[in-house]
């Protein structure tokens, strides 16, 4: 069985492993997010350590953006601005490489997610679905007829605006570019500075601020749901794991819909629309696999190519 590197890059933590499905992950490795040139060494140092025990075939990068996922660009493979600081321009597929000689599979870590879940969890056999991660951050990934949603870059959900509730929230927000996105509202962050907590869990399940948190989230799930038409919501991330809102999320999407999707999945089988994700903690990380299991197959078919050319 072929084995590749999955490598889940965040702002806080990188998780690394080896393996070929969510059956399969060996020696996961946590490294904590510092510098660029510091974090990448000690991936760098994590894929020589396996490579001395397993034959590895490719890697695989989900991780945070922007990013800029256009082959065709000098900047291919960069983080071009982060939130976290420091990150902004930091090459990513070039450094690595450069160190090691294998093909890259690179993506963001929410379309990871999104493919994880795919070829191994809640969004099996569906061509068209949504993965959307609300922790730190908001931040999604399409699928639109079996093929992820890239575009000019890549799709930037948590920062479609939405019309703040002023009458019950008069919170500023946390993001620097927009106060009434997504992002800006309804990310932990968001939460704990609203509600002057040092952190969303330490607040009960029937505290109004899950009502608000459950409201904004539906206001932009019906938003995604009218713009892309998928066949399934997977909700992941740390604020999620807060399952009491799953029943709150979908009750305010049947809200602001207002009748006005004629669907039977829609209106009928909710609790079937609106999920969890099957591979909990590990989607991203399944989803690095399963980009790098894709490099090595395009890689695979360019060589088979060019020796029938030559």
């Amino acid at each position: 069985m072929n084995q590749f590197i999955g490598i889940e890059g965040g702002g806080t933590k990188f998780v690394c492993v080896h393996g070929s499905n969510p059956h399969d992950l060996k020696d996961r490795v946590v490294i904590k997010t510092k510098t660029p040139q510091r974090t990448l060494h000690e991936v760098i140092d994590y894929i020589r350590e396996v490579q001395k025990k397993s034959l590895i075939k490719a890697i695989g990068i989900a991780i945070f953006g922007p990013l800029d996922l256009d082959p065709q660009s000098p900047t291919y493979g960069f983080i071009t601005a982060a939130a976290k600081p420091n990150w902004g321009n930091t090459e990513i597929v070039g450094t690595i490489r450069e160190a090691i000689d294998l093909p890259i599979g690179f993506d963001t870590d929410v379309n990871g997610a999104a493919i994880g879940e795919y070829r191994w969890g809640a969004a099996r056999g569906l061509s068209d679905f949504i993965y959307l991660t609300v922790g730190t951050g908001i931040g999604g990934g399409a699928m639109s007829n079996g093929k992820l949603v890239h575009g000019a870059m890549h799709p930037e959900m948590g920062h479609i605006l939405i019309p703040q509730d002023t009458s019950r929230d008069s919170f500023a927000g946390v993001c620097n570019y927009h106060k009434n996105c997504l992002e800006s509202l309804a990310t932990g962050p968001a939460m704990e500075k609203r509600w002057q907590v040092n952190s969303a869990y330490e607040l009960p399940p029937d505290h109004p601020a899950w009502d608000l948190e459950a409201h904004y989230l539906g206001l932009g799930i019906a938003n995604y749901m009218l713009s892309l038409s998928p066949k399934r919501i997977i909700l992941g991330g740390g604020i999620m794991q807060q399952i009491h809102l799953f029943p709150k999320i979908r009750a305010e999407v049947i809200k602001c819909l207002n009748g006005y999707l004629k669907c039977e999945k829609i209106l009928n089988h909710m609790d079937d629309f609106i999920v969890p994700p099957e591979l909990n903690e590990n989607s991203g990380i399944c989803g690095a696999i399963a980009l790098a299991e894709e490099s090595f197959m395009n890689s695979s078919l360019h060589i088979i190519k060019n020796y029938e050319i030559a």
